[in-house]
């Protein structure tokens, strides 16, 4: 790991140089190291020591040009890098890569960041060489990081200290079962770089104004490909209809209200195989796979992007799977005022059902 590790950091110095005309951004590199969070017993038998691995990001900075940098105390965003050994020959280990903002909080010395991202593990499950790794179907993974932490820039010239705690979460959302997930909670520890000598001056000229707009309609697509948690069952595709209204109550936040229906090809697999399984569960395949649902949600706005997240309920739930609420949780870009893209969890409590692709319109 410390070959690895100072191998990786080498190669950020390298990229520190290269980039050292790039102005008002910065560098950071962290160790961590913690335990897997055992949120299903199943995973006992995986867990053989404490995962460690390194974060690298790159930060833009912000000083206040865009109204939004102010709103939100001047946060930075950026890229990160994620290697993880997660001390399991059976687990193997994961790499990510992740978009991040960073937000600021008690002078500047408290961040938080949340990145989301795409994980690639090297040892997912096989029947055959791999049969105990119920974590990972599928060697591309979903992945989120949280980190909260202490931050100090510019301790000795340009290089400043951080630390505090991280939580990784790495899932392929049954995308290929089986998906069982890992969360590892972690202290990490690190350097920090500027590239500028000096920071700019924040800009603060905004005006205190109230900020609303009139009822919005939204109409969406969704889509992907999921697996029931029957291996070997088969991946098949899904789509979803939505259409909702929003209210802008202010600069940064949305209520919604909407209803959506779901063509959840996976469940007639699961409807058909229930049936003839012999399993006594009352399941006789004539059952509708499609659910429509209701929901109620929140969108926060950062520039041209929002985080979205609903809480649902199917009022049409013809075949029991998993509860009748569910949860959604995404990134949302906009390209100018109407058009939009998204990619979102779908999930029952703690167990994922979908990751959504999505494209939609807001009238």
């Amino acid at each position: 790991m410390q070959k690895r590790f100072v191998g990786l950091f080498c190669l950020l110095t390298v990229f520190i140089s290269a980039q050292t005309k790039t102005s008002e951004s910065s560098f950071d590199a962290n160790y961590f190291k913690g335990y897997i969070a055992l949120h299903d017993n199943n995973l006992l038998g995986l867990i053989n020591g404490r995962p460690d691995g390194i974060i690298l990001s790159w930060n833009k900075k912000t000083f206040g040009k865009e109204d939004w940098e102010q709103r939100y105390n001047y946060p930075d965003y950026g890229v990160s890098f994620i290697y993880q050994d997660l001390k399991s020959k059976e687990l193997g280990d994961n790499f990510g890569i992740y978009g991040h903002y960073n937000f600021y909080f008690f002078n500047r010395n408290l961040m938080l960041r949340i990145g989301q991202g795409i994980g690639y593990t090297s040892n997912p499950y096989n029947r055959e060489s791999n049969p105990k790794n119920i974590a990972f179907g599928s060697s591309l993974l979903s992945s989120t990081y949280v980190m909260l932490n202490y931050k100090k820039e510019r301790i000795f010239d340009r290089f400043g200290f951080q630390a505090g705690f991280s939580l990784i979460h790495y899932s392929n959302a049954n995308v290929k079962a089986p998906n069982t997930s890992v969360n590892t909670i972690a202290l990490n520890a690190g350097i920090t770089y500027n590239i500028d000598e000096e920071n700019p001056e924040y800009v603060s000229d905004l005006k205190d104004e109230k900020f609303t707009e009139p009822i919005k309609y939204n109409f969406a697509f969704r889509t992907g490909i999921n697996q029931s948690d029957i291996i070997g069952s088969g991946q098949y595709p899904f789509y979803i209809f939505s259409a909702y209204a929003d209210k802008r109550i202010n600069h940064k936040s949305a209520l919604q209200f909407g209803t959506e229906i779901f063509f959840s090809n996976f469940l007639k697999e699961l409807i058909r195989f229930e049936s003839t399984a012999a399993l006594g569960n009352g399941v006789t395949g004539d059952e509708d796979y499609k659910r429509v649902g209701v929901f109620i949600g929140h969108e926060l706005f950062v520039n041209n992007f929002s985080l979205e997240t609903q809480l649902g309920y199917y009022l049409y739930y013809p075949f029991e799977f998993e509860s009748r609420t569910y949860i959604r949780a995404g990134l949302k870009r906009y390209f100018g005022e109407k058009w939009f893209g998204a990619i979102t969890l779908k999930s029952h409590g703690f167990r994922a059902e979908a990751v959504e692709l999505g494209i939609g319109v807001r009238l």
